[in-house]
């Protein structure tokens, strides 16, 4: 396939040549053969080799066509910069199915090494390698993945702009739904953070309106409870499929009301899509009552059940899909649900209800209550709280655990996902452009808001100097603005509180020195909204950054391979343990992290954001949480109540199952 791709491409640069000058570098002969049979000769365009190798097809080649001209070509530079190149073309080369391979093979007759790959492939439904799952069906058959866009393609990327176009809402509004009925509260603008005008109404609950939504909920719970494992999964499923149906309303939300790209919005639609099929699948297969083993004249079977009325807080940095994976897993697993959303971003936690019920969920077991942290103190403290699902800081995360803890009455769970002082560790055998890529990606997009972002990158002493300037430099490139504009790398952090503790942090350690590179040394600040320049911090010690820095601010610290224990006990000393980064060639350096930091989600010669459900569940420990990881096969039972029923069968006479078997003995 990839030299039947190959030819084609070289057709169509044929095809053009009064405006281009083809090159074709190859060392097939067969691909030459070809070139020269569809060119209708050997002119306008030339052939190349690499220093060393084809000399012999070239030589050939002259000898029938004296005047086709071919290019010499070799990489030029340092070990360090050729090596990767050099490995891949041992790798190219050395394959079983490489032209030079085959070549030199005399077992090999002429005849298959000269098979045109139209002829090896046959039929077009071959074309497609059996083994290599199309995106849609990665997950089947228990799920369908969400569906993404190709930004590379101009007409999907013009739909997808023209649906968010159409269905932008241009005054949303919302109120506490309790019993599907909109209740009063306190209204108050919802503020955009990129042009910090208004973008809808929130009317915000109170402490009565929240008691109110709990009785509902209590008494929503039992219907909600008894439908089958299968109903309500078909409801959570069918979720899924209005969330990706109605992706350009929520994506215009997402970017107004959030501040997100067009790429981060997306990613967030097909996050939320996915934990709906996710949990709606996993129910399925792990809620459903199983049988378990017992002597004969028993039988025995284990169920789970809901627990009663689950209270979910959910976070602004992922106010569709973390506020959804939260909800649909209690929901899966039987609760009934008293969903507040982050106060900065209660819109789209509506749009998100409103779905919900769409889908088939009863109003009676999904409340919605907007409103600050002390709506969600006073949900948390209510003493018919059966389990609180939240994502947000380690520090609300402790007072949510002490009120629980406080209250007379039954222990109930709390799920909790906090922050991190992400670390990525890189090494001297790692590609100064990988790591370039993959630290810009994890620090600066999202704005470096997202619980995952890599927050202390620790490079080799031996090779800081050039992957930071490196780094600065891509840096230099990211461009800020309206996150509407799809050329936006980075938007605006969320509210001005934000704001101004990340500019106060820049500016203390700017009077220290330590500031190595900022965004907007160059030139200024978009105008209006609240942005905040990428920025590179540099450290002694791992150990001196102690709180999570929400934002673009990437901190670094340099290491020597003698003290690689002592970094890993720096960052494993600062009690967090969410995801963490690797950047080595080398496997026993791999191992030797890894089995020293307990970080909840590594990441190796990749970057460290973008957990996929179900591919990587994602969740730390220590101050980074509780687990069980959320989009994991885990995740549900932790919302559910066990329940084991023993029936003594032999009380009616007999294990009936065996007596009607009769006697298979010979």
């Amino acid at each position: 396939m990839t030299d039947l791709s190959y030819l084609a491409c070289a057709r169509k640069l044929l095809a053009a040549r009064p405006r281009l000058y083809p090159q074709f570098a190859t060392h097939n002969a067969l691909t030459v053969a070809s070139v020269i049979e569809d060119a209708g000769g050997v002119d306008g365009y030339e052939f190349q080799r690499l220093h060393g190798m084809g000399e012999a097809l070239y030589k050939a080649l002259r000898q029938k066509y004296p005047a086709a001209p071919c290019r010499i070509y070799a990489p030029v530079g340092g070990h360090a910069d050729l090596l990767a190149y050099l490995v891949r073309r041992l790798l190219e080369n050395g394959a079983n199915s490489s032209f030079v391979a085959l070549a030199g093979d005399t077992s090999i007759p002429i005849a298959h090494v000269l098979e045109r790959p139209q002829d090896a492939i046959g039929r077009a439904s071959r074309a497609r390698n059996p083994r290599i799952v199309l995106p849609h069906d990665l997950y089947a058959p228990e799920r369908a993945n969400s569906s993404g866009v190709e930004f590379g393609d101009r007409v999907e990327r013009a739909q997808l702009l023209s649906d968010i176009s159409r269905d932008a809402l241009a005054d949303a509004t919302t109120a506490p739904l309790i019993d599907g009925v909109l209740r009063p509260g306190v209204e108050r603008p919802v503020l955009s953070p990129f042009s910090r005008a208004a973008v809808g109404r929130v009317r915000e609950a109170d402490r009565a309106t929240a008691a109110a939504a709990m009785t509902a909920a209590q008494a929503g719970f039992a219907a909600w409870s008894a439908m089958s494992v299968a109903t309500r999964a078909d409801i959570l499923s069918h979720a899924g499929d209005l969330i990706e149906a109605e992706r350009g309303r929520l994506i215009a939300l997402l970017q107004t009301e959030g501040g997100k790209t067009l790429d981060d919005s997306l990613s967030e639609v097909r996050e939320a899509t996915d934990y709906c099929r996710y949990y709606a699948a996993q129910a399925r297969q792990s809620l459903a009552p199983q049988p378990t083993p017992g002597p004969t004249g028993e039988s025995n079977e284990l169920t789970y059940r809901g627990r009663g009325v689950f209270v979910c807080i959910s976070p602004w940095n992922f106010p569709l899909a973390i506020f959804t994976g939260q909800v649909v897993a209690a929901l899966a697993a039987g609760n009934a649900v008293v969903a507040k959303p982050a106060e900065q971003t209660p819109l789209i936690g509506f749009e998100a209800v409103r779905l919900l019920h769409r889908a088939g969920v009863p109003a009676g077991a999904l409340q919605f209550v907007p409103g600050d942290g002390a709506i969600g103190a006073a949900l948390v403290e209510d003493l018919r709280v059966a389990g609180v699902a939240f994502t947000g800081s380690t520090e609300v995360g402790r007072r949510i655990n002490r009120a629980l803890a406080a209250k007379d009455g039954p222990i109930v769970p709390l799920i909790a996902e906090t922050g991190g002082i992400n670390a990525m560790i890189a090494d001297a055998t790692a590609l100064p452009e990988q790591i370039t890529d993959d630290v810009i990606t994890s620090a600066f997009r999202s704005a470096g808001q997202r619980c995952s972002a890599l927050r202390l990158l620790c490079v080799q002493a031996d090779v800081a100097d050039k992957v930071v300037a490196m780094i600065a430099g891509a840096a230099r490139e990211l461009a800020l603005g309206d996150p509407r504009d799809p050329s936006t790398h980075v938007g605006p952090v969320i509210d001005l509180e934000a704001r101004e503790k990340l500019m106060a942090w820049i500016a203390r350690h700017e009077a220290q020195g330590r500031v190595r590179f900022r965004w907007d040394r160059d030139r200024p600040l978009p105008a209006t909204g609240l942005f905040v320049p990428p920025t590179i911090i540099e450290l002694e010690r791992a150990r001196d950054l102690t709180e999570e820095v929400f934002g673009p601010v990437l901190h670094v610290v340099r290491w020597r391979p003698s003290a690689l224990d002592a970094l890993l006990g720096d960052i494993a000393g600062t009690g967090y343990g969410l995801t963490l980064g690797i950047h080595s060639r080398i496997d026993a350096t791999v191992r030797r992290i890894v089995a020293r930091l307990s970080n909840g989600n590594v990441y190796v010669n990749r970057s460290m954001i973008g957990a996929a459900v179900g591919t990587q569940p994602f969740g730390g420990s220590g101050l980074s949480g509780t687990g069980p990881k959320a989009g994991g096969p885990n995740y549900l039972h932790r919302f559910a109540l066990e329940q084991v029923v023993t029936v003594n069968t032999a009380a009616a006479g007999g294990n009936a199952a065996l007596l009607s078997g009769g006697d298979d003995r010979p």
